[in-house]
């Protein structure tokens, strides 16, 4: 029997679907249709129900989400959903009452959690252009508003992101096969990075941040931007989430990014930090995304991670050599 990880992306997620279908009966679906959305990181199905329903269920492939995490990311999520204008899928609950599902998975050798949420319409933004860029900044200010007042649940807590890496196992420290100078480069940036959110979090309450609004986790439809995957949340500073979404948003001119400050200035004042703080941020999701390739399980990220870990340490040597982090290097 071939291994998990040596399998095809579209035979991984088919390995997978026994999964979906216990966690759909935990949750009290009656499954006429089972339709794989997403897997990637983490593995979404459509389910469609005999009521002609459609429902997102999400198993954690790669998620390394405590329970707790899960119950203060869903309890967040309807609260939003229910006190503020941001547009977030609604969480469903098992027939149990639990906000998760902890289904076996003979596939991978071991338990996963899963969770469901009503559908959301409209298409993946992708890559925002101006008009929606704005309107993340806006919703972004809205989120950091509402999370200041929000009250962590019975149960639920979230981990503190106030390291680049976000407390997950360093897989860049020992990599085979990296030149000096390639290692040389990742520990500088290590260095910076963490030295910014030292910076950046000094004197500073951290707050619920969703920690993860790029393209592929908002939807836009009838004029209306909604956001999902709460699945990154966490304890930490607001510019952090600014932090991230520039780094999606660097492939551009620049105006997708002047226009998501701009909304977020339209509700709340930009968060204080130096431009050199603010740049480390922005280039420590490299250090993230290059690390959490490194550990994938997904056949399309394993076959990946080799050549995303040089484009990566290329990156990253500009950033260090010009004080900018952008997706677009000159020309050698």
């Amino acid at each position: 029997m071939t291994a998990y990880v040596d399998l095809t992306d579209e035979d991984q997620a088919e390995a997978l679907r026994p999964v979906a279908l216990e966690a759909a009966a935990r949750f009290g679906l009656d499954v006429s249709a089972l339709e794989v959305l997403t897997h990637s990181y983490n593995t979404t199905f459509c389910v469609r129900t005999d009521e002609g329903r459609r429902v997102a269920l999400r198993i954690g492939t790669n998620s390394t989400t405590a329970p707790a995490a899960v119950v203060a990311q869903q309890e967040w999520q309807v609260a939003i959903a229910e006190e503020t204008e941001v547009l977030v899928p609604r969480p469903l609950r098992t027939t149990d009452g639990g906000w998760y599902a902890v289904v076996p998975s003979d596939a991978l050798g071991r338990e996963v959690l899963v969770t469901c949420a009503s559908w959301l319409d409209g298409a993946d933004v992708e890559q925002p252009d101006p008009s929606v860029a704005r309107e993340l900044g806006r919703t972004m200010a809205l989120l950091h508003d509402h999370a200041r007042t929000w009250r962590m649940p019975a149960g639920g807590q979230l981990r503190t992101l106030d390291t680049p890496l976000f407390g997950d196992e360093d897989r860049l420290a020992a990599v085979p096969g990296l030149a000096p100078d390639q290692v040389e480069v990742l520990q500088e940036a290590r260095r910076r990075t963490e030295e910014a959110f030292d910076e950046a979090f000094a004197g500073t309450a951290p707050i619920p941040l969703h920690a993860d609004l790029h393209g592929f986790n908002l939807k836009w439809h009838d004029e209306r931007l909604a956001v999902f995957d709460f699945d990154d949340s966490g304890l930490a500073v607001p510019v952090l989430d600014l932090a991230i979404s520039a780094f999606y948003l660097r492939k551009g001119d620049g105006t997708a990014e002047e226009a998501m400050l701009a909304g977020y200035a339209d509700v709340a004042p930009l968060p204080q930090v130096g431009p050199d703080t603010f740049e480390a941020m922005v280039a420590s999701r490299q250090l993230l995304l290059a690390n959490d390739l490194l550990g994938s399980t997904t056949a399309r990220w394993r076959g990946r991670a080799s050549d995303y870990l040089r484009v990566s340490v290329e990156r990253l040597a500009h950033w260090l050599r010009t004080g900018r982090f952008t997706h677009l290097l000159p020309a050698a």
